[in-house]
C-alpha cells in the first residue's frame, strides 16, 4: 500500500477519486465504528493494522471477535474484526448469533462495513453469503459498505484486468454503490478518507440494526414495520458551479441545517431526509467545470449510482442570482 488507488484498465468499474480537502471523520461525529468483513482473517487483520498505523491485530490467531479502539486526529476509531463469517460450514443459527455479537460490539451500530475481498478467492457462493450477512444487519448495510480489493497473489496487469471483470466481485461493488478501493499502492490517508466519506454520505448516521431487540437474556430478530420506508421515494441530483448555492438548496429542500458544504470537495455527497412524509435523497454533484472529461464522466456516473436502485428522478440545476451562465 503506497500511493493513491490506481485506475484500472476496465472502463466499466473504476475506483473513485480522492478528495484531499476532506476531513477524515465528519465534525458532527465523535467516533467512527468500522466492521471488517471478508474471507481471510489475516487479510482483515493486516488491513486493520494498516488503518491504525500499528500492529494491534494478530494476523495468525483467529479469535471469535477482536475490537480495537484508537484515537486518530482528536476522534476515536473503533475497528471490529470478525471471525470468518463466509465459511460454508457455519450454520444459519450460528451465523445469526455471530451477527448479534457484532451488533453488541458495535452498539449502537456500525458506521461502515469494510469488505476486504481477495479477488481469486471470492466466489459466487461467497458473494451470496456476504449479501445475506449484510442483510441480517439491516437493509441499509449496502449504503454503508466499502469494498477493499486485496492485492492478487499473482500480480500482473492482465490478472488485475481479469479480476475487475470477475462477476461476483463486480456484483458486490455494484451493490455497494461502486464504493471500492484497490489495496495495491494504497496510502493510509486515502483509506481513512474513504471510510470517513462513506460515513459522511450517510450523514454520519450508523446502521440501524433495529431487527434486534432486547428480550430477557438475549436478542431476537423481529420483522420490520411495514410502514418503515425501505427505499427512497424521491432521488434528486443538484448540479451547479462552485458557489452556486447547491448546499443551501439542499438544506432548504430537506429542512436541515447541520450538514456541511462540499464546495471544496471533488466527490459527490448524499444527503437524506423526510419531507412531507416522503423519503428524499439529494446528491450534490461537485463543480465539474474545467475538469478532464474522464473525471466528469466518473462523478456523473457516481451521482447516478448513489440513486440506485430507483435511479434519478430529477436533476436540479442551481444557478446564482444574476449569473450570466
Amino acid at each position: 500500500m503506497a500511493a493513491a488507488a490506481e485506475s484500472e484498465g476496465s472502463n466499466k468499474v473504476r475506483p473513485l477519486s480522492h478528495s484531499h480537502s476532506y476531513q477524515f471523520i465528519p465534525p458532527t461525529m465523535s467516533e467512527l465504528r468500522v466492521v471488517l468483513l471478508g474471507n481471510s482473517w489475516s487479510e482483515r487483520s493486516s488491513v486493520g493494522n494498516f488503518i491504525l498505523g500499528e500492529t494491534k491485530f494478530n494476523t495468525d490467531e483467529e479469535p471469535d471477535f477482536l475490537t480495537v479502539r484508537r484515537q486518530l486526529k482528536e476522534k476515536e476509531i473503533v475497528l471490529i474484526n470478525t471471525p470468518d463469517l463466509l465459511h460454508p460450514n457455519i450454520s444459519d443459527d450460528k451465523l445469526t448469533e455471530l451477527v448479534k455479537d457484532c451488533v453488541r460490539l458495535s452498539d449502537p451500530g456500525p458506521h461502515v462495513f469494510l469488505l476486504v475481498l481477495q479477488p481469486e478467492d471470492f466466489t459466487e457462493e461467497h458473494k451470496l453469503r456476504l449479501q445475506s450477512i449484510l442483510e441480517r444487519f439491516s437493509d441499509q448495510s449496502f449504503d454503508h459498505s466499502l469494498v477493499l480489493i486485496s492485492t492478487p497473489r499473482e500480480e500482473s496487469p492482465a490478472i488485475m484486468e481479469d479480476h475487475m471483470q470477475h462477476h461476483p466481485l463486480k456484483d458486490m461493488i455494484r451493490l455497494c454503490k461502486y464504493r471500492y478501493l484497490n489495496q495495491k499502492n494504497l496510502e493510509r490517508p486515502e483509506l481513512l478518507t474513504r471510510l470517513g466519506q462513506t460515513a459522511k454520505e450517510n450523514n454520519g448516521e450508523h446502521v440501524s440494526c433495529d431487527v434486534f431487540e432486547d428480550e430477557d437474556a438475549g436478542l431476537f430478530m423481529t420483522p420490520k414495520s411495514e410502514s418503515e420506508p425501505i427505499k427512497p421515494a424521491l432521488n434528486l441530483v443538484l448540479c451547479g458551479r462552485r458557489g452556486a448555492g447547491k448546499t443551501s438548496a439542499a438544506k432548504a429542500i430537506l429542512g436541515q441545517t447541520e450538514f456541511h458544504s462540499v464546495s471544496n470537495s471533488s466527490e459527490c455527497v448524499k444527503h437524506q431526509g423526510e419531507v412531507c412524509g416522503h423519503w428524499v435523497s439529494l446528491v450534490e454533484l461537485p463543480a465539474l467545470y474545467g475538469k478532464p472529461q474522464e473525471a466528469v464522466m466518473e462523478e456523473s456516473l457516481r451521482s447516478i449510482s448513489l440513486c440506485d436502485p430507483e435511479g434519478v428522478h430529477a436533476f436540479i440545476l442551481v444557478l446564482p442570482v444574476g449569473s450570466p451562465h
